[in-house]
């Protein structure tokens, strides 16, 4: 997906797909290495639907992506705390706690995920 297209999302979607089409936009964004975008193109799928796992669950990995592991770390939590059983998200959870330094918890995130079925 070229840049251009990236940016046209909100000319050409129709507002009752809209949502998805910011959390491709996040996810090409990121894919890019445009985080700081991907974020907020994250926040306005959030916007539409705060109820979404996943995409807290993305916007958590753009975080961690620039190593600020703390607020990957909220946004996982809230994914989990919307879909207890995203084992994704409970991997994601083990590798910010890692990079903490709180290797127990993320031991024990691990286990849940591994438990839930992820595979990293």
């Amino acid at each position: 997906m070229s840049m251009g297209s990236v940016d046209m999302v909100e000319e050409i979607v129709p507002y009752s797909q809209l949502e998805g089409a910011w959390i491709n936009k996040g996810i090409a964004l990121d894919g890019q290495g445009r985080y700081d975008e991907a974020i907020k193109a994250y926040d306005k799928a959030i916007g539409l639907d705060r109820h979404d796992a996943k995409t807290w669950n993305n916007k958590g990995a753009t975080f961690a992506k620039q190593g600020k592991y703390d607020d990957a770390l909220q946004h996982f939590e809230f994914a989990i705390q919307l879909d207890p059983d995203y084992s994704m998200a409970w991997g994601n959870r083990g590798t910010a706690l890692e990079k903490l330094g709180r290797t127990a918890e993320a031991q024990a995130a691990f286990a849940k995920a591994k438990e839930l079925g992820y595979t990293s």
